[in-house]
């Protein structure tokens, strides 16, 4: 599929963000990444859904390509910008110290890189105290840190940290 991310484990490769989080929650579920609660789980699958499939895609490079050179920064800030009003209504109203109450989730794992894709196309992130606060939270734990996607081996130089 040539598709990132992609993970070869166990004997396959899976790619796409949400089933490769879901194969390491059901094979290795320490620690967990969907909470025990059914309804908690439901919040977290929401909020990594719409991170992972309702804003994150619309900034892929095939799409940008698509809009051309001369939009692109406009329409990313404006669908991170779309996305980040709906996100922060939400959070609100499902966060504790994370997206969904004090223990990290799929949803966290989601909502870092989307921060730092807004932070790299110049979204003002004023309008979202809640997804500020978490993710400064993210970022304050060591696994954050160094998965952040600025430290990735395949980082361009002008993006690394």
């Amino acid at each position: 599929m040539k598709q990132v991310p992609a993970l070869k484990i166990d004997g396959i490769t899976i790619s796409q963000s949400l089933a490769i989080i879901e194969y390491l929650e059901e094979t290795r579920p320490t620690p967990r990444l969907l909470p025990q609660d059914p309804k908690k789980r439901a919040l977290v699958r929401m909020i990594s859904d719409l991170l992972a499939s309702g804003i994150q895609p619309l900034q892929n490079l095939s799409i940008l390509r698509q809009v051309g050179q001369e939009n692109q920064l406009t329409w990313a800030q404006k669908v991170i910008s779309s996305g980040f009003n709906a996100l922060e209504q939400i959070l609100q109203n499902t966060a504790g110290k994370y997206c969904v109450g004090d223990e990290v989730s799929m949803a966290d794992l989601c909502l870092v890189p989307q921060v730092a894709n807004a932070e790299r196309y110049n979204v003002d992130l004023t309008p979202y105290p809640t997804i500020n606060h978490i993710n400064r939270s993210l970022l304050a734990l060591e696994a954050f840190q160094v998965s952040h996607p600025c430290r990735q081996p395949d980082t361009p130089p002008e993006l690394r940290a």
